[in-house]
């Protein structure tokens, strides 16, 4: 556990520092490309590599998901605008580990309604990550998030889900962001995972673009999702993916 602690420690902190790094560009006329160049030459720069890069056939080392894409989506030379929002998702891989994290970026001024949706996403899974300690199940993270989403008039995203990370870039267990409590594996000190809250200021469903990767709300309404990679400890839990530059 100390090794495995230690080694997603750095790589969540190379991920969090190339989404800080996103932080200082990302304005009205840059494109998603330029993003996406960005993220490659800091986990470069860092001794890591961008692990989305040729994943399963991903063509880019980062994912860029405005508006109404959900997740996955392809950096190109998509012109960002005024009042978009946008995902940003970056993985690190240090020394064969994971560090996996992604953040809401606000295009200018952006409309009330996609406001709310983006603090209610990043409050929901930070309400998840404060109930983590041992012996909670998993669906004890989902039935938090999906709570909160639900009260404010939104919806959870069901065809993804947050995963294990560590070595390999995903594996078991599947970290559902809806749910029941008490039901599901029990966390054990130890274990590292992603939560990663995807969420519709619409209806929950999903279509994937021919291009195989892109994922978009069906109604076309917004979508905003946070994502950190989190450890459980003996007295409760770690982010290895905090930002220096926000919460």
């Amino acid at each position: 556990m100390i090794e495995s602690f230690e080694k997603t420690r750095v790589a969540g902190s190379i991920a969090a520092g190339a989404l800080d790094e996103v932080s200082k560009i990302i304005n009205p006329g840059v494109t998603t490309e330029e993003i996406d160049n960005l993220c490659y030459e800091y986990i470069n720069d860092n001794g890591a590599y961008s692990a989305p890069l040729f994943y399963r056939g991903f063509p880019k080392s980062c994912c860029t998901s405005t508006n109404h894409i959900v997740c996955h989506g392809i950096p190109s030379n998509k012109i960002l605008k005024e009042g978009d929002i946008v995902n940003v998702d970056v993985t690190a891989l240090k020394d064969g580990w994971h560090g996996d994290t992604s953040r809401m970026f606000e295009i200018g001024k952006i409309s009330i309604k996609a406001k709310k949706l983006i603090e209610t996403t990043h409050q929901s899974m930070m309400k998840a990550i404060n109930i983590l300690k041992e012996g909670i199940h998993l669906g004890d993270i989902g039935a938090t998030i999906q709570e909160h989403v639900e009260s404010n008039g939104f919806s959870v995203v069901q065809d993804f889900c947050g995963h294990g990370t560590g070595k390999s870039f995903h594996c078991e267990p599947n970290v559902l962001h809806y749910g029941k409590k008490g039901t599901g594996e029990k966390l054990k000190s130890g274990m590292i995972f992603t939560i990663e809250p995807m969420i519709n200021s619409g209806n929950f469903e999903t279509k994937i673009l021919n291009d195989g990767w892109t994922a978009v709300t069906k109604d076309k309404s917004l979508s905003a999702q946070f994502e950190h990679t989190v450890g459980i400890t003996k007295d409760g839990y770690e982010i290895f993916t905090q930002s220096k530059l926000v919460g």
